[in-house]
């Protein structure tokens, strides 16, 4: 939405050779309301005013001596620094406005000059313009904030990684199909357990064996799509000793409710396994 003080606030910039045409547009504008309405008659001084103050609008005559309106046009794109060069021509040779249209202009105004049309078409362009300018600065805020959300989404997860790997000795991630999505810790080493793979296979290469009892019953946690807390079962390692581990997780669902797998973390627990059977 474009405030009426966006509008008379703009930067006007009128170009043309002829003095009366200046005085009147200069009229013309400061009628109308506009504060900053600023004129040259000197086309060769046109290219370093609008790098100066990078003009809302200029009001450009084409037909001047020792640079026309094309050459000031074509000096223009070379210091524009975005894809709108807010160019409204004024000719009075109809032949003129296609090449003018063709040349970066965005409009025109035909000789001589129509006041009710002349104000009408500076509107409209400088509406246009101060769209495409707010749009320009909301799509750098939303990158900015875009940004910003990335480094702390990246901060998050390092926290969230690191008060894991503090709190467990691995967490995992699965898919609704059971597949290994995330595995962080030491998972690969003491289970044998890598990303891609389902739950917890019997590792008979290795001489591995899990506690298939324990394992259906995690199994079934898993097929109901139930949380489980301090969940512990063991295994057989290939040197003939057993491990035990205790793991903990929960569900995950999408905003639709759809489930999309688990979640958690694992300890290894055999000392304590131990010691507890060893305590009198």
């Amino acid at each position: 939405m474009i405030e009426e003080n966006d509008f008379l606030n703009a930067t006007i910039l009128i170009v043309d050779d002829q003095q009366a045409n200046v005085t009147l547009l200069e009229e013309l504008l400061h009628d109308a309301g506009y504060l900053n309405v600023t004129s040259v008659t000197d086309p060769c001084a046109v290219r370093e005013m609008h790098r100066a103050k990078h003009y809302d609008l200029i009001l450009l005559d084409l037909v001047m001596p020792g640079k026309d309106g094309f050459a000031v046009m074509d000096e223009l794109k070379s210091i524009v620094t975005d894809d709108y060069v807010p160019i409204l021509v004024i000719t009075a040779e109809p032949g003129q406005k296609l090449r003018a249209l063709a040349s970066g202009a965005k409009d025109f105004i035909a000789k001589p000059l129509d006041l009710v049309e002349v104000k009408t078409r500076i509107h409209n362009m400088l509406e246009v313009r101060l769209l495409n300018r707010k749009l320009a600065l909301y799509n750098k805020q939303l990158e900015q904030q875009v940004a910003v959300r990335t480094a702390e989404l990246s901060e998050s997860e390092a926290r969230f990684r690191r008060l894991a790997e503090l709190s467990a000795d691995w967490y995992w991630e699965q898919d609704e199909n059971g597949h290994f999505t995330r595995v962080y810790g030491p998972a690969i080493e003491m289970l044998g357990v890598q990303e891609g793979e389902t739950t917890a296979p019997m590792r008979e290469d290795q001489g591995t064996y899990w506690s298939e009892t324990k394992q259906k019953m995690l199994d079934e946690f898993i097929s109901a799509r139930k949380p489980f807390i301090d969940f512990v079962y063991s295994r057989s390692k290939a040197d003939g000793t057993e491990q035990f581990l205790m793991v903990s997780g929960e569900p995950m669902f999408d905003t639709t409710g759809r489930f999309t797998g688990y979640r958690g973390i694992g300890r290894d627990v055999t000392d304590s396994i131990h010691r507890q059977r060893t305590s009198p």
